[in-house]
């Protein structure tokens, strides 16, 4: 066994990879590929890879997708304060090392190895490499609950974060599924579905090969509004999108609203066979509501549609529970090498879990189903 450090998916074979990801579409090598050579994350943007692999003689063992970033925008897990605080002091926090999926807040694997020595090889691996070239920090985000209690037991501190994601029950239809809400959340749903639908906009789902180049360079046009909208430029290429959909094709959904049959916006799913993800929308017009069902009232009627277990909403956003999503911990692990300032993050760390055990209890109140 040995570790090695490969600075571009080109030197791990494809296969071998996806084996270690399994069905996670984030994890899929063509996905993590896109990413790099249509330039959405690479050096010049601020995401150096240094993936972590175990070997046994010639063939990988393990993973860990791990980058060198020089900043700590694209992650959804805010370190921003402790960055400042470095510098407050005099020390340098970039770059530091992160182990994540870039611009994507979704829970998965992120030690790709099944055997519990294997697993100790890399995380060990990963905090020698950040030692001996003297970096601030080791961040692994989103992990799955598997890494989660490994990464603890290397003495990596713990943080959590909140969304919500939508659970199917069995539902028939949409109208099953508003049958369990409490009145006030199913007659609110209704109206706003109600305001789209008086607009004259209908809606459609393209699935796979069915998205055309159109319909992609659409999508991004409706994709860069959004991120206009909020003053902020966005992190993916449609050169990115292209290259997924041709490449994953049965992992892309593509929900269109029409209106007079032109297309006014869109949302992006990602799925597997189990799950679906909100991944991104946008809307060329305005139209009340419109965001609610696009992005989480077609969402659910597909989840039902196709016999999904879940659909997770996204980072964030509290206004999701009115409409039947719940709200869901995840974790991220943390290492600092500085000790005083490790101490210092560990005391926070304590301060804020119980800030969000206190709002998680109140969030529970508000819980919009009958048989809460």
């Amino acid at each position: 066994m040995n570790l090695q450090v490969a600075t571009s998916l080109d030197d791990i074979d494809p296969q071998a990879w996806n084996r270690l990801g399994g069905d996670d579409p984030f994890l899929q090598y063509a996905f993590l590929q896109a990413l790099h050579e249509t330039g959405c994350a690479c050096p010049d943007t601020g995401w150096t890879p240094h993936y972590l692999l175990l070997k046994d003689r010639d063939a990988l063992a393990g993973a860990m997708p791990l980058y060198l970033k020089q900043h700590s925008y694209g992650e959804y897990v805010f370190d921003w304060a402790w960055a400042d605080a470095y510098q407050r002091h005099g020390l340098t926090y970039y770059p530091k090392l992160l182990s994540a999926i870039p611009f994507t807040p979704v829970v998965g694997a992120r030690i790709l190895a099944t055997e519990s020595r294997h697993r100790d090889q890399l995380i060990a691996g990963a905090l020698e490499l950040a030692l001996q070239n003297g970096i601030s920090s080791l961040h692994i985000l989103f992990p799955s609950e598997t890494d989660l209690s490994d990464l603890k037991r290397h003495g990596l501190m713990l943080r959590q974060g909140l969304q919500f994601h939508w659970r199917n029950d069995g539902y028939a239809d949409f109208e099953q599924f508003l049958s369990q809400l409490s009145h006030d959340k199913r007659k609110k749903i209704r109206q706003e579905r109600r305001k789209v639908r008086d607009a004259g906009i209908q809606f459609d789902w393209l699935e796979g090969p069915a998205i055309s180049e159109q319909d992609w360079k659409f999508f991004h046009r409706c994709y860069r509004q959004t991120y206009r909208e909020h003053h902020s430029s966005p992190y993916l290429s449609l050169a990115f999108f292209q290259r997924v959909g041709a490449a994953m094709p049965e992992n892309f959904v593509l929900v269109r609203a029409l209106r007079e049959g032109q297309p006014v916006a869109a949302s992006l799913l990602v799925r597997n066979a189990t799950r679906l993800y909100g991944r991104h929308w946008g809307a060329v017009e305005h139209h009340p509501m419109l965001h609610f069902e696009a992005c989480y009232y077609q969402a659910i009627e597909y989840a039902i549609a196709r016999g999904l277990q879940v659909f997770e909403g996204g980072a964030q956003g509290e206004h999701k529970m009115a409409r039947g999503l719940l709200p869901v911990t995840t974790q991220s692990a943390h290492w600092l090498a500085h000790p005083e300032f490790a101490e210092a993050v560990s005391r926070y760390l304590e301060r804020e879990t119980a800030l969000l055990d206190e709002h998680g209890r109140a969030l529970a109140e508000r819980n919009p189903f009958k048989s809460a």
